[in-house]
């Protein structure tokens, strides 16, 4: 039954994944397409955590020669017997991830490089006895090995041929071409965007690629994996019979990520049906070729929290899997355009965007057209069709990364405020103060300057959390003075709670949004509120002996502060 099996948080090799019972959406699929549209070299481009270095692990165990055939049985590949027959089990294979491939500096990713050729070439080390292979042949495998074990400093030339070698190498023992599986391609590129060394990786990369796969007479085929669709001529120069395929393509559509017939199916086998609704809102909204998706990293997570906590709550799993640095970048860069867009998408609406398939990482920057290119692509946002110009209708998928550009606001205008001294001395001198009108008029500049939530889709209360959260940023600003969120005070929760050691003064602020517009009634509210639940309640057993009540009201990036009696 499947309820038994292992729920498979983390486990990106197919071996373990069948050996050792755990739960698996089957995707052999991919195989039977791979064959039946055979192409050279494949590139699949999908955002991160939708199960690439899986189905690359379970092309390795299906092609690789000596291969458990059993780990496919029931599976829907082993019901094409034909098929099974002509090419399971029956190719050398070269398989290596260059996810892990980053460092500060371009040496350390170099010498990573290095490292994984040399771990690979290592699983086959009969080849340094071999009867098929020439002395000169023997040696060129024992310079390959010496690079696992760090005794051996290779230039340039030897290290991009490595693969190219390996292949030759393996072709030669066999008397069958080999077959080369390249997971995460782009990782290198990535950081080394991020740290400085582009120009020498891009180098590096473009000519083991180009001697592995473009002049390599003894490759059958190769697989790749990325994120994001690089410049053919920055890294595939003049290579032919190359397809990419990416996640506007309608082949291979179902075969990264969970359909919605797989996610109701794993709900179901393991008694959380119930928690459709809950999945679907925070995990589904991605749209491959014509099918919609949900990240599997976050549906996997969270039926494993599930099984632990029937009362578990959704959780931000994918964006808190690695940096985010990507939507950073662009909100830095927005203008007022931008962050009028931002908002809108926010409020669940979609914009018409052109969309670059292939960019070369130095080009990100060079306009903001190419980070919405670059968002669309890595997932963080999707698309609802494509208008008759050709544009794309971009559109946040779902709650999760909703949550992730909200949380990233924050962020920067926490970041963009922290050295505005002058101004935010003078905002929160203005509650001590008394004073409402310079309160408002501070407090008003911000809201104006930032991305704010608009009103279009967002319930009421993440409204006034949004807010809420802006002020106390904004307060925070004064490192001796004691605020409290959320606070149980009197026969109530306080919005905000502050505690200012000179004279013992104690403020209480209730924010409220203003659904109807209606900011005057709104503060009215707030103050009264105020007043029914007693929140200075909590103040005056803090020993505070001055009390200073405020009620704010916010509608879009307008607010409305009023002073209690």
């Amino acid at each position: 039954m499947a309820a038994t099996k292992k729920i498979p948080v983390g486990i990106e090799n197919f071996q373990d994944m069948r050996k050792f019972n755990f739960y698996y959406i089957d995707k052999t699929n991919l195989i039977e397409q791979l064959l039946d549209n055979w192409s050279k070299v494949t590139l699949f481009t999908r955002p991160r955590r939708f199960g690439k270095t899986l189905n690359m692990s379970m092309l390795r165990s299906f092609f690789e020669l000596g291969t458990d055939k059993s780990l496919f049985d029931g599976l829907y590949i082993s019901k094409n017997k034909e098929l099974c027959e002509e090419h399971m089990g029956k190719y050398p294979v070269i398989f290596f991830s260059l996810k892990s491939v980053e460092g500060l500096k371009f040496e350390n990713a170099r010498y990573r490089i290095i490292e994984m050729i040399g771990r690979e070439a290592q699983r086959y080390e009969f080849l340094a006895e071999s009867d098929k292979l020439s002395d000169n042949e023997k040696a060129q495998y024992k310079a390959l090995i010496a690079l696992y074990n760090g005794k051996y400093t290779m230039d340039d030339d030897i290290l991009i041929s490595g693969i190219q070698m390996l292949s030759h190498l393996l072709y030669k023992h066999y008397g069958q071409k080999t077959v080369i599986l390249i997971d995460e391609y782009d990782v290198p590129l990535d950081k080394a965007f991020e740290n400085g060394y582009y120009k020498e990786m891009v180098s590096l990369i473009r000519g083991i690629f180009g001697m592995a796969l473009k002049t390599n007479d003894s490759l059958q085929f190769a697989v790749l994996t990325g994120c994001l669709r690089i410049s053919k001529e920055s890294i595939f120069t003049g290579l032919n019979n190359f397809e990419v395929l990416s996640i506007l393509n309608t082949q291979y559509d179902e075969a990264f990520g969970f359909t919605d017939g797989e996610v109701k199916q794993i709900l179901e086998d393991y008694d959380l049906s119930d928690h459709y609704p809950d999945v679907k809102e925070w995990y589904d909204g991605y749209h491959f070729g014509n099918t919609d998706i949900y990240c599997p990293w976050d549906v996997i997570r969270y039926c494993k929290n599930l099984c632990a906590d029937p009362a578990a709550l959704p959780e931000d799993f994918w964006s808190n899997s690695s940096g985010n640095a990507m939507v950073r970048r662009f909100i830095d860069k927005a203008d007022i355009r931008t962050k009028n867009e931002i908002e809108r998408l926010i409020a669940g609406e979609d914009i018409e965007k052109d969309i670059s398939q292939e960019l070369t990482y130095d080009e990100i920057d060079k306009s903001i057209e190419n980070l919405w290119s670059v968002l669309f692509t890595t997932g963080y946002l999707t698309h609802k069709g494509c208008t008759e110009s050709g544009r794309y209708r971009l559109t946040i998928p779902n709650k999760e990364v909703r949550n992730l550009f909200i949380r990233k606001i924050r962020e920067w205008f926490s970041d963009v405020t922290r050295n505005d001294g002058k101004t935010l001395e003078e905002f929160c001198n203005a509650f001590v103060d008394r004073d409402p009108g310079k309160i408002e008029q501070i407090f008003g500049d911000y809201l104006w300057n930032t991305i704010s939530i608009r009103d279009t889709a967002t319930a009421k209360a993440k409204k006034e959390n949004f807010y809420h959260g802006i002020l106390l940023g904004l307060l925070g600003y004064k490192a001796s003075w004691l605020i409290k969120s959320n606070a149980e005070s009197g026969t109530g929760y306080s919005d905000i709670l502050v505690e200012v050691p000179d004279n013992r003064t104690g403020i209480v602020i209730e924010l409220k949004y203003a659904e109807d517009g209606d900011m005057d009634a709104a503060c009215s509210r707030a103050l009264e509120q105020i007043e029914e639940k007693d929140y200075v309640d909590k103040l005056r057993q803090d020993g505070m002996r001055n009390y200073i009540k405020y009620g704010i009201a916010c509608f879009k990036k307008d607010c409305k502060v009023v002073i209690g009696e």
